[in-house]
Order: structure tokens, then sequence, then C-alpha cells
């Protein structure tokens, strides 16, 4: 059975980063994240961007964070708490005990392993903690990157997918087939 309630939000401590709860202090940062037009290209995010939409997208993410809907962190770097991306939980399929993960980074902070840090610490956090079964993922086809990302964690694409975006593709990972990857030793 899925684990949503927590009396406090969890934050996850990685070797690098902190996965905290968005707050008010973030607001630039994330009205940074939400009008880049590459990030917004590769999540298929079509918004027209100001600080008034990012303060509401925080308090959107905390409405749903406190009526148990999502799990959403900022990505923050350890030394100076900067917020460099987001990570979440989301679409929770209480039923089948399925949840979708979302992320996103900041192009000058990608490729520099700070996601497939992130990643590893909640999907550890999502299995061990929330017990999530399944978790899904919806990349775009042409960011090769998150497909990348996604494959090298244990992913697989979903084989009868069908969406009515051709652009985006699922992949999905068992939590049957993340403790075995654990067990024979791949921690990536």
């Amino acid at each position: 059975m899925l684990n949503l309630y927590f009396p406090n939000f969890p934050v996850i401590p990685t070797e690098r980063l902190s996965l905290r709860q968005l707050t008010g202090v973030d607001l630039v940062q994330i009205f940074k994240l939400r009008s880049d037009p590459k990030v917004n290209e590769l999540v298929g995010r079509n918004i027209r961007p100001s600080l008034e939409e990012a303060r509401q997208h925080i308090q959107n993410i905390t409405r749903l964070i406190g009526d148990h809907k999502s799990f959403y962190w900022a990505i923050a770097l350890k030394e100076i708490n900067l917020l460099i991306g987001t990570i979440c939980f989301w679409n929770f399929d209480i039923n089948s005990e399925i949840a979708e993960i979302g992320y996103e980074l900041l192009p000058e902070f990608q490729k520099k392993g700070f996601m497939s840090e992130s990643i590893k610490h909640a999907l550890q956090f999502g299995f061990e903690k929330l017990n999530i079964e399944t978790i899904t993922a919806f990349p775009s086809k042409q960011n090769v990157s998150s497909i990348g990302l996604l494959v090298r964690k244990g992913f697989t694409p979903h084989p009868n997918y069908i969406s009515d975006n051709p652009k985006i593709i699922k992949y999905t990972l068992s939590k049957q087939k993340y403790l075995a990857n654990h067990q024979a030793g791949n921690k990536s």
C-alpha cells in the first residue's frame, strides 16, 4: 500500500545536493527554470512565464503536497542552497501503487551528474518509503539525455503505450527490478 502521509516534508540529502521542499525563496530560480526555452521544449511545457506564474506554481505545488497528491523537491546545491532543478512523484494510482516521476534541470547544471544523483535518491525514497510498486516516466522522444538516464537507472520502454502526443514515450521501472538491480550491485 502506498505511503503518502508524512508528518514533515521529507528532505533527502545526497552527496552534493539537498532534495528539499520548494519555498518562496526559490521564486527567481523557479521563474528561470520555467522560462528557459530549452527546458520547456524538452518537458513539453507551453507557458508564458512571469514571476507571478512562478509564484502561483509554488503555491500549487504546496497545495498538492498538502493534499498528499505529490512529492515535489527542489534540487538544491548543498553548499549554497540554490535551486538548480526539481524532481517529483505525482499522478499516483493508489490501486495499482504506481506513480509518475518528473524532473527538470537548468541547462547550466546539466551533464554534471546532478540529475543522476537526484533520481538515484528519489527512486530509493519512492520504492522504500512511499512503497511504490511501479514508477513511470514520460520523456519526449527528442530528449535523448533523459531517455539515456532512465535506461541507466533500469527503466525500460513500455511496449504497448499509445499517447495522444506522438512526441512522448513511456518508460517504467518496477520495484522488483529496482531491488534486483541493487542486490546485484548496480547502485547507480
